[in-house]
């Protein structure tokens, strides 16, 4: 009986031992030690250099400020715009703003380089043919002011050519007499340089009054919005 509890109490203690063993390596496979902390932070410094250059030099990340892109865009919507990515027709497009160093503005393409602009009557021709414009709405914006609520057509645009507009006060802030000539002479947008215009046509602020925008201050194409949720949308 003695021998038979003395080998029962020696397998215990044998598997017991044996247990602790696996456990205490266990442990110690599970010690979060310096060498972890030194892989983890060689990721999310890979991570982080990666996610810096993505948005430097590819992509922009940006908000819609203002009520120019209505209805399209409203304001604190947000974007993401491709870097120089090929600039067409009716891109959205992300620029510098030429009258506020530092400000972005979101605006549409309607004219590229060396096209006749004419608008009339609400109509905007290019090179001689009227364009289609299917980002426009026929709706209107109703604006609550001291007068009760108004409302402002969209799509509304004054007549104007490049022609006219190169004769403006505001014209002859950004180009020199040299350039305006050329432009009243022609009526076509410079060379390298792009006539972009707001969705609100009638509250904008765009090459009607700012000139055209260069090449080198367009920062980048729209091709997302992903916020807010409900209203994602690749372009």
């Amino acid at each position: 009986m003695l021998l038979f509890l003395l080998k029962v109490y020696n397998v215990n203690v044998h598997d017991f031992r044996k247990g602790n063993l696996v456990i205490m390596a266990e442990k110690d496979n599970n010690k979060f030690g310096l060498k972890d902390f030194l892989q983890i932070a060689v990721i999310f410094l890979i991570a982080m250099g990666i996610y810096y250059a993505l948005f430097t030099f590819v992509l922009s990340n940006d908000t819609v400020s203002g009520i120019s892109m209505q209805p399209n865009f409203e304001n604190g919507e947000r974007v993401i715009a491709v870097r120089h990515a090929k600039i067409e027709r009716g891109d959205v497009v992300i620029v510098n703003a030429p009258d506020e160093p530092g400000a972005e503005y979101i605006k549409r393409v309607i004219g590229m380089p060396g096209d006749k602009i004419v608008s009339k009557n609400n109509q905007i021709y290019i090179n001689g043919k009227k364009i289609s414009q299917p980002w426009l709405t026929k709706g209107f914006k109703l604006t609550d002011n001291e007068d009760g609520f108004t409302g402002t057509k969209y799509s509304q645009t004054q007549n104007f050519t490049i022609s006219s507009l190169a004769k403006t006060a505001n014209y002859k802030k950004y180009y020199t007499s040299a350039q305006l000539k050329e432009m009243q002479k022609t009526n076509r947008v410079p060379k390298g340089t792009y006539f972009v215009m707001g969705d609100h046509r009638s509250v904008s602020k765009d090459s009607r009054y700012i000139g055209t925008i260069a090449k080198k201050n367009i920062i980048g194409v729209v091709k997302l919005r992903y916020w807010p949720l409900n209203k994602i949308q690749v372009y």
